[in-house]
């Protein structure tokens, strides 16, 4: 009857009616059915709708589907026209992500995708995109839940790190101590503890890269200044600068992940009062501010200043001298960020809280110790909470309604994810796991899956645009109005109590995130453009908010954001961050500085940073402001740009689209 068919591609191919049978038959069989003439015979109805509809014209695949779909319901067979629709569909899901990856690889091989700021554009690194869009396209249309998977693709939440959802875990806080100590296996070999800061020093940093290349996250010493103590006791200080530098060095230049960038690595020091330590915090703060090799500012690693009282807050205190160097570094090089032990959610701990630059934090622990060593983040998902504050039309009960549901959905796919990653073995991490770097791992072997060891990690929700949710409920956001303000505490406080609640439904540590939202900010804005159109004080603008910021544009002194956005660090305890912004680098006003960071801890924050931007010329050395008429020395337009980006630091030409004019949004902060 036909000899044509048109298939998706626009390719016209021969027509084969047996195609419709075979594919009717293995519909009905799903469901009981084993009549094959049957199938034959509604074959026939498909033909003849076939022919009344289009009448010699030629037609698609498209249109042969829906006609079986019509010929299946319309005789009586509505249970074989499900098992046929839901094929098809599933179907169509694989195909489209197909062509999707294939678009996606075209992308890439132009340029890197800029979702990570710390991901490179060398061959390596397009060689890690193309494998991270191939694995995103079949967790998404092949493993996870078509709910989860759908409300990603639409922009409800954000599933982060989607190409390593079943390969492996976020981050860690490595046990330094321990493997220097006792020595290490990176895979050709034992490494014996070393003996001198150098050493030391050098193995620190490959075990970092070794690290990183078992996971996608952070990885950090929580005790830096502690555990490299015991190596520079009889050193002098000149040797234990070197190796200091050393570490500064190999860590902006050591690349991990197939050699697409250098690990994501940090530090945290500062509270350690025995002359070792202080020798290795003091040293590490001096080469840190010397700077790479013609003086530029370095990258990584993300040094993080504890802060405690007693120990290094006021004149007097041991450590005090060495906050100040912290300052004058902080001044000069955007790092190190503080910390602060003695706020409400970190007192109880003395100064066992360690942070990461992007901000994470753990310390709870309902399956193990309550420590930072060994343990990190499982994974995390962010919920596009404008999108929520839209949607409810300023009814609050209908906005706490669709809270909870999104905030139950994200709950689900984080433990939908745990089950994935808990069937990992040891010998898929062979460093992190093989070498016991994970609390509890120490009794695990290489066939061994690795549950016992991660249930001491997290599992973190998270969320981004608070300020415009506001706009959306309210007209205001936190920093325009106090009601708004009062409301923005009530739901930061609410999801935090869902997250609580979940702890106790799974008994696993489930937490609560400040989102460092990077590529995020662009992506979620984008769709509810294309979903809701513009709106003022919402989707205006390139990006959505971080978290509980208030946005960068908005006029507000330094000390008085400060006291907006502390009250919210307590319900993140996943991870929280604030910054103050400043037009220049502070280096002839350290007492400000201090005064920030007092403040800051006055407010009861947990981790913050000061802000300003850094310029580099390589064509003769300078550093300093350097405008976009080229370098005040030499007249040279290449200046490496260096900005802090979702917590760590990063050069501009790295950021994408989105935080590029969120840059150039961000207002200082006037001092007063």
């Amino acid at each position: 009857m036909f000899s044509i068919v048109k298939k998706r591609d626009g390719r016209e191919v021969p027509f084969e009616e047996s195609k419709i049978t075979d594919a009717i038959f293995e519909a009905a069989k799903a469901v009981g059915g084993e009549d094959r003439q049957l199938a034959m015979e509604l074959t026939i109805e498909v033909l003849k709708l076939l022919k009344k509809k289009y009448n010699g014209q030629i037609f698609s695949v498209e249109n042969v589907q829906d006609a079986v779909e019509k010929v299946l319901i319309e005789n009586g067979h509505a249970k074989t026209a499900k098992v046929y629709i839901l094929h098809r569909d599933r179907r169509t899901r694989i195909r489209d992500a197909k062509s999707e990856l294939m678009d996606a690889v075209e992308e890439i091989l132009v340029e890197t995708s800029r979702e990570n700021a710390n991901v490179n554009n060398s061959p390596s690194a397009k060689m890690l995109q193309i494998a991270s869009a191939a694995s995103k396209n079949y967790y998404l249309s092949r493993m996870i839940p078509e709910e989860m998977s759908q409300a990603h693709k639409q922009g409800d939440i954000h599933i982060h790190d989607l190409e390593f959802y079943g390969k492996t875990l976020t981050c860690i806080y490595i046990p330094l101590g321990r493997l220097l100590s006792e020595g290490f296996d990176t895979g050709h070999g034992f490494i014996r503890p070393p003996q001198r800061p150098t050493s030391a020093s050098a193995l620190a940093a490959i075990i970092l890269q070794s690290s990183q290349n078992d996971m996608h996250g952070g990885q950090s010493f929580a005790f830096f200044d502690r555990d490299m103590a015991g190596f520079v006791e009889d050193a002098d200080e000149n040797e234990v600068y070197q190796a200091m530098e050393a570490l500064v060095y190999n860590l902006n230049s050591m690349h991990s992940r197939a050699g697409s960038q250098v690990p994501f690595s940090n530090l945290n020091l500062g509270t350690e009062t025995s002359e070792a330590a202080r020798k290795v915090t003091r040293n590490f703060l001096l080469a840190f501010e010397s700077g790479l090799g013609r003086g530029e500012n370095p990258i990584f690693p993300n040094a993080i200043f504890r802060l405690q009282e007693g120990v290094n807050m006021m004149p007097g205190d041991p450590n005090y001298d060495l906050f100040q160097l912290a300052i004058r570094v902080a001044s000069k090089r955007l790092n190190p960020t503080f910390s602060f032990m003695d706020s409400s959610f970190n007192k109880s701990f003395g100064d066992q809280v360690s942070y990461m630059g992007c901000r994470t934090r753990v310390m709870a622990n309902r399956r193990g110790s309550e420590v930072t060593d060994g343990r990190g983040n499982l994974s995390f998902t962010t919920l596009n909470l404008p999108r929520i504050g839209v949607k409810a039309e300023r009814n609050i009960d209908k906005f706490y309604q669709l809270l909870d549901e999104n905030t139950d959905l994200i709950i689900r796919q984080l433990y939908e994810r745990f089950k994935i990653q808990a069937q990992l073995k040891v010998k898929d991490m062979p460093f992190l796991m093989g070498q016991k770097l994970y609390l509890n791992s120490e009794h695990l072997n290489a066939d061994d899956p690795i549950y016992d060891a991660m249930v001491n990690g997290t599992l973190s929700m998270g969320f981004i645009g608070l300020a415009e949710t506001l706009v959306a409920l309210m007209g205001k956001h936190h920093a325009q109005s106090e009601e708004a303000q009062k409301l923005g505490l009530e739901i930061v406080a609410h999801m935090r109590k869902r997250i609580d609640e979940a702890c106790e439904n799974y008994d696993l540590n489930y937490t609560f995130l400040a989102t460092p939202a990077e590529g995020l900010s662009g992506r979620f804005i984008e769709m509810d453009k294309e979903e809701f159109g513009i709106i003022p004080g919402i989707t205006d603008k390139d990006y959505y908010t971080n978290s509980y910021h208030v946005p960068v544009d908005h006029p507000i002194s330094a000390f008085d954001k400060i006291s907006l956005e502390g009250p919210y660090h307590k319900y993140c305890n996943a991870g929280h961050i604030s910054y103050v912004e400043m037009d220049a680098a502070p280096v002839n006003n350290p007492q400000a500085v201090e005064a920030i960071v007092k403040h800051m801890a006055k407010c009861d924050m947990g981790y913050a940073a000061i802000n300003y931007p850094v310029d580099f010329c390589k064509g003769c050395g300078h550093s300093g402001l350097i405008d976009d008429d080229g370098c005040p020395k030499c007249g040279s337009f290449n200046v490496k740009r260096v900005r802090r980006i979702t917590g760590y630091l990063s050069t501009i030409d790295r950021f994408n689209e989105a935080k590029i004019s969120e840059l150039s949004n961000r207002t200082s902060h006037v001092y007063k």
